[in-house]
């Protein structure tokens, strides 16, 4: 019964996240249109750099936000790799990377 409770929540977040218009919802302080520009360079299997829209949304996002959906099946959902997807601070040069 708890499995179909987080495939439901994910789904619910999935819907908030593609439903909202590409500046009305955020999700850690990133627009979906940030995270769109981050996508591709947290996507498997040969990922490009993160481009400077995805970079310049990273330095607005709540770190410690991003840090909770690293375990959680929401991320994968959407076609992103949490690995790659955990990389991205580092590899944007922010300052003080999370440890997630």
């Amino acid at each position: 019964m708890e499995s179909s409770y987080k495939k439901i929540a994910t789904v619910c977040v999935v819907l908030m996240i593609l439903g909202g218009g590409a500046n009305a919802q955020t999700i850690c302080n990133m627009t979906v249109a940030g995270l769109t520009a981050c996508k591709p360079s947290a996507t498997a299997p040969d990922p490009p750099p993160p481009s400077a829209a995805c970079c310049s949304a990273l330095s607005h996002a709540d770190m410690k936000c991003l840090c909770s959906y690293k375990n959680s099946k929401v991320l994968p959902s959407l076609g992103i790799d949490p690995n790659l997807a955990m990389q991205l601070p580092q590899k944007c040069k922010i300052p003080h990377p999370p440890k997630c």
